[in-house]
């Protein structure tokens, strides 16, 4: 068995590009390996800022033969009345790269086995480049010189190595060998790779820790050490911290973890405003003590070794102080003004040119919260805090600390809402109504920034929709997905059994937007596709979010949502085919027939028929959907023993007009019943 080594090395990748292009070169090498038959016993990826690679381990020495037989033309079509081959049978062998003397006669038909040899693993993986390589798909790209190839970031250097033996092909201009670089201040600028199982070791000489994983375990260990020495606290495992240690990961190929730390003044403004500044900003990790209470010292992490570290600490220093006395200094100013002077500036914001300011979609978003606070039965004190929160949400906007740190939106809203009087529900909702600021990220906790939150989405939605900013392709500049998301989120997280089709159209009708019906619907469409989207990405059957999601009304994403996952509970019964069998036999006969007749039980000529009636008799689709989806299942697979007994025993296209008439009647009235739970047809029963 042999090792093969494939590394493409770049001018520095984006930080958030480097782990996913990681991941894009394992999945494709994969799929590589499989179209070729090569078989290997372990790919292992590699990742630095300025490379991508892969080894392959126990890499089989040619690909696997393959012995197929091929079916060729029948008997009495393979040979005229002569014996003499026919044309077609001619044509079957040269297709194959075979000739008639190769035939085998059975089962009335020529056969031909076709062997394919194995090809030797070199020869396969001098592909590589054009078929993995030049493959890659990335979100940002450029091109360099005058080539019309475009990549992540121009490739510098393409190692291709098969044990000791260099697999050549080239991209562009660049040819493959054995010189990869070691680290860009550290090492020589060639560093020369013996054997493909030499080189992880060949870098760490020359300063470069190239997988990712144990690198990333390194920073680990270097940052929790000093904290331990210094008797601090460091959160790692907080996501913001994971998405910090991982951007760190991606931006240094040798890490040496240092501290420094900043005046104690600097402790006056607002933790929120430190923690941005140095995680966002410096990439630096905070730190407090054994209570929480930050501490005027942070971490990081060099990019080389620990030679002039004093410097690098004091250069580090006076960058993070720069930033503090800015923030001190906004924190300062914000505070000789008002809510009110703030929201006079909000007026003459504009939100989109298409469709006015910021300040006419806050008295939108209020109009809509008020009608969902009535639909959630909110008290006297809740609608009080959610009015007064919708109108001066947006008002840090136009504070210099937001327009310093964007990241702040909200949060230094809350914080300044406390300053100046708000109360704690009108403080937080100002902050949550941004939440969920990502498609994984909490949602608003309160129930008055929960509202806030929807109404923000929902107008944001409406308004972008009716100015034909829609979304297409991948291409989604004003974030509406995310805002769907949100909405759905949100409304399940708190589980509000809410409709949002009417409360949509009264909006529209209200507000003068001006949507079609046609919009008015692609609208509903565009915010169910976002709880399909969750269903799928939950792991649930394709067909089982086609069905929970289909024969939608009034769009109660709670309710929606939920049935979804009660067929996804359900498909493993014992008796769920039989059910779902039953149940879309109903659906697929009542629209052969249109009727809106009511039931007759003296037309009944049989006791199924009766049995029937009587065991839906005690169904309302309207309670139903109340109670829940499990409810309505249980109510509905209830009829699975009735309805196989009613088709055993009745012939529901009788001679008798009026007898075929009701049997259809009582079709329908089930079939109402059904829609309750989605669109059952479209559940492949297995």
């Amino acid at each position: 068995m042999s090792t093969f080594l494939l590394e493409i090395g770049l001018e520095e990748v984006p930080a958030h590009l480097v782990t996913p292009s990681e991941a894009q070169l394992v999945a494709r090498t994969e799929a590589f390996l499989a179209e070729h038959r090569l078989t290997v016993g372990e790919i292992k990826p590699f990742s630095t800022p300025r490379r991508l690679a892969v080894q392959l381990l126990d890499v089989a020495a040619e690909s696997e033969a393959l012995s197929e037989e091929k079916r060729g033309p029948s008997l009495d079509r393979a040979k005229d009345e002569a014996g003499n081959w026919t044309k077609a049978a001619q044509g079957f062998a040269r297709g194959q790269g075979a000739t008639p003397d190769d035939f085998v006669a059975r089962d009335g038909y020529v056969w031909l086995t076709k062997a394919t040899p194995g090809v030797p693993a070199a020869e396969i993986l001098s592909h590589i480049g054009e078929e993995v390589v030049a493959q890659m798909k990335f979100t940002t790209y450029m091109k360099w010189a005058n080539h019309a190839f475009l990549y992540v970031r121009p490739i510098r250097w393409l190692v291709a190595l098969l044990d000791a033996e260099v697999i050549d092909f080239n991209i562009l201009e660049v040819s493959t060998n054995r010189v990869t670089r070691g680290h860009r201040f550290l090492s020589n600028e060639n560093v020369v790779i013996d054997n493909a199982n030499a080189y992880a070791e060949t870098l760490k000489a020359a300063f470069v820790l190239a997988d990712a994983d144990e690198r990333r375990a390194t920073i680990r260990q270097q940052l929790s050490t000093i904290a331990q020495d210094n008797g601090w606290v460091l959160q790692l495992d907080s996501d913001k911290s994971q998405d910090l240690l991982e951007e760190v990961n991606n931006i240094v190929e040798w890490p040496t973890a240092f501290t420094g730390g900043f005046d104690e003044k600097y402790l006056a403004v607002p933790d929120e405003v430190l923690m941005t500044s140095m995680r966002e900003h410096q990439r630096f990790f905070y730190v407090t003590d054994e209570t929480g209470h930050l501490l005027p010292h942070f971490l990081s992490v060099r990019n080389g070794d620990a030679a002039h570290l004093d410097n690098v600490i004091a250069g580090n220093e006076k960058v993070l102080v720069a930033r503090l006395e800015d923030a001190a200094f906004f924190y300062h100013e914000d505070q000789q003004k008002t809510i009110a002077d703030s929201m006079a500036k909000v007026e003459k914001l504009v939100f989109h040119e298409k469709i006015g300011s910021v300040y006419e979609h806050m008295q939108r978003v209020g109009q809509l919260a008020a009608v969902l606070a009535d639909q959630l039965q909110f008290n006297a004190t809740q609608k009080a805090d959610l009015a007064r929160a919708a109108e001066i949400y947006k008002f840090d906007l136009m504070t210099g600390m937001v327009g310093e740190f964007d990241e702040l939106q909200g949060v230094m809203g809350e914080h300044y809402a406390k300053l100046f009087g708000e109360n704690a529900a009108v403080a937080a909702a100002v902050k949550e109504h941004y939440m969920p600021t990502s498609a994984t990220g909490d949602v608003a906790q309160s129930d008055v920034g929960a509202v806030l939150a929807i109404a923000d989405k929902l107008d944001t939605i409406v308004t972008f929709f009716s100015a034909d900013l829609v979304p297409s392709g991948s291409n989604d500049p004003y974030g509406l997905r995310r805002a769907a998301t949100g909405i759905v989120r949100t409304l399940q997280e708190k589980q509000w059994r809410v409709a949002l089709t009417p409360i949509i159209a009264d909006f529209i009708a209200q507000t003068g937007a001006v949507t079609s019906q046609a919009d008015q619907a692609e609208i509903g469409r565009f915010i169910l596709d976002r709880v399909r989207k969750l269903a799928l990405d939950a792991g649930v059957r394709q067909d089982l979010v086609a069905a929970g999601t289909g024969n939608i009304v009034n769009l109660d994403v709670v309710y929606i949502a939920q049935r979804v996952q009660t067929l996804a509970q359900h498909a493993a019964d014992d008796n769920f085919r039989e059910v779902i069998e039953a149940l879309t036999r109903v659906a697929r006969l009542a629209v052969k027939f249109d009727t809106d007749a009511k039931v007759d039980p003296a037309l009944f000529e049989n006791a199924a028929e009766t049995a029937l009636y009587e065991a839906t008799q005690s169904l309302d689709l309207h309670t139903l959907v109340l109670s829940g989806s499990e409810a309505m299942y249980q109510a509905l697979a209830h009829l699975q023993a009735p309805i196989a007994a009613y088709f055993d025993a009745t012939m529901v296209n009788a001679a008798d007009e009026a007898v075929k008439t009701n049997r259809y009647a009582q079709l329908h009235m089930i079939n109402h019943l059904l829609v309750g739970l989605g669109d059952l047809e479209k559940i492949v029963i297995k």
